[in-house]
């Protein structure tokens, strides 16, 4: 008889379980079925602090429909434009086959379009763009060479009055796609009625910039190490939901963004699909190796 174990991330408390309640609601209301997961990205933005590394998260809006008020890296699903192969001289040091390599398990138009809604994404939720010159220098001081300031080409974008290859175009900017690196691969478990299979990259952010998070998606943010990030949520103050906390782990095992590079890159990553169920009468979310965690995420 197969023994389980069950891995108590946390319980959450009153006011603050807001991505298991999301779970068992929806468990609860719908049926079983199999919704299709839509491709998505999300980044870890890293900056060096004293004794290591933080991590950038954002908090989701209450109103939210996918785990509202729970502490995310920032991201969000691949767009068409992200598929528009016209981004391949956009991206400095990757090209659509490198990115096929990396996300060998990726339908091919996604690949490169994965960096690229990852970078836009961080963009559009935090203010911080992932762009570099010509030269490969990392765009820095808040401004694009032509004067525009990063919030107000954020706010045409926001406002679908520019494009985001059309900003850097003609700002002769590139994503630097290069600073992206694969660390993790998590697909919403079957049974819930918004799914996402996201691919997460890990990037080093220049020290200094400003982030504005985007108010109708978002509350708030902070700069966190992965160990005070997970030491909160075991004290009940840091709602999260299970891909962003096992990556945490993974990430509080590193002493330095440089660990982190390395560790991405010899990384081998298998999508991760979770199983959500009932043992012992509770709701459970089942790891592909047996493991069980409770509560859900």
């Amino acid at each position: 008889m197969l023994r389980i174990k069950y891995h108590v991330l946390r319980f959450f408390k009153e006011g603050v379980a807001s991505g298991a309640a999301f779970i068992l609601r929806s468990m609860r209301d719908q049926e079983m079925k199999v919704t299709v997961p839509k491709e998505a990205a999300t980044v870890l933005p890293l900056r060096q602090a004293d004794g290591g590394f933080e991590v950038l998260m954002v908090r989701r809006h209450p109103r939210s429909v996918f785990v509202p008020e729970c502490y995310v890296f920032p991201g969000g699903i691949l767009d068409d434009d992200d598929r528009d192969p016209a981004w391949e001289e956009r991206c400095r040091g990757l090209t659509g086959d490198g990115a096929r390599r990396i996300l060998a398990d990726a339908p091919a138009e996604t690949a490169l379009a994965s960096f690229v809604a990852g970078i836009r994404e961080t963009f559009e939720e935090t203010g911080i763009l992932l762009a570099c010159d010509t030269a490969g220098e990392l765009l820095s001081g808040g401004r694009l060479p032509s004067g525009l300031s990063l919030p107000e080409a954020r706010r045409l974008l926001l406002e679908n009055r520019l494009s985001f290859f059309s900003l850097l175009a003609g700002e002769d900017l590139f994503l630097a796609t290069d600073r992206l690196h694969y660390v993790a691969h998590w697909i919403t478990p079957e049974g819930l009625p918004y799914r996402y299979d996201v691919r997460f990259f890990l990037a080093e952010v220049p020290r200094g910039g400003e982030v504005d998070v985007d108010v109708n998606e978002l509350t708030g943010h902070v700069w966190i190490t992965p160990s005070e990030a997970l030491a909160r949520y075991g004290e009940g103050e840091f709602p999260m939901v299970l891909p962003t906390i096992m990556t945490l782990r993974e990430m509080a095992a590193l002493g330095t963004i440089e660990e982190a590079v390395r560790y991405a890159r010899a990384k081998k990553i298998p999508p991760i699909l979770t199983k959500l169920a009932r043992r012992e009468g509770r709701e459970v979310e089942i790891m592909p190796d047996g493991s069980i965690f409770y509560p859900l995420y």
